[in-house]
């Protein structure tokens, strides 16, 4: 009798645990909405003044906008149960890295001599890239060998 207690007391603690989960789940989708909207708000505000600048912050808000809206998705497939793929998160870090070669581009644009720190980091992030892509199509393979 105690033993059913007791597994009755651990399966109503795991339930409370995974809807604990889910709703923190939801905030995170409802901040990521919020904070994507903000990037938004300010790339059109770049728009709105146009200049050299405001086209390279605008570039830079949306691919930080696609980054964010990525993560939603994966936090969306977790809350519809969907089982995990790698993708969004390749997709993620490619993103990212071409948001850093853009952005250093633009900030190099403006010297006269562009330092060999910031060429490594080009470079670095090119390789990143071709890495990034490497795995996403192995996943890609893996997963059609998969079903």
């Amino acid at each position: 009798m105690e033993e059913i207690k007791k597994a009755d007391f651990v399966e109503r603690f795991r339930v409370l645990l995974v809807r604990i989960d889910v709703a923190f789940h939801v905030m995170a989708a409802l901040l990521l909405l919020v904070s994507c909207s903000f990037i938004f708000y300010y790339a059109i505000l770049n728009i709105v003044d146009p200049s050299r600048d405001s086209v390279i912050h605008l570039v830079n808000d949306v691919l930080l906008a696609l980054i964010i809206l990525e993560l939603l998705w994966t936090v969306i497939r977790f809350l519809k149960k969907q089982k995990f793929i790698l993708a969004p998160f390749l997709a993620i870090g490619i993103i990212a890295a071409v948001r850093r070669i853009l952005l250093i581009e633009a900030q190099t644009s403006y010297m006269a001599h562009v330092p060999f720190e910031k060429m490594y980091e080009i470079g670095l992030s090119a390789v990143v890239v071709i890495i990034l892509m490497a795995a996403y199509y192995m996943s890609v393979k893996a997963q059609k060998l998969e079903q």
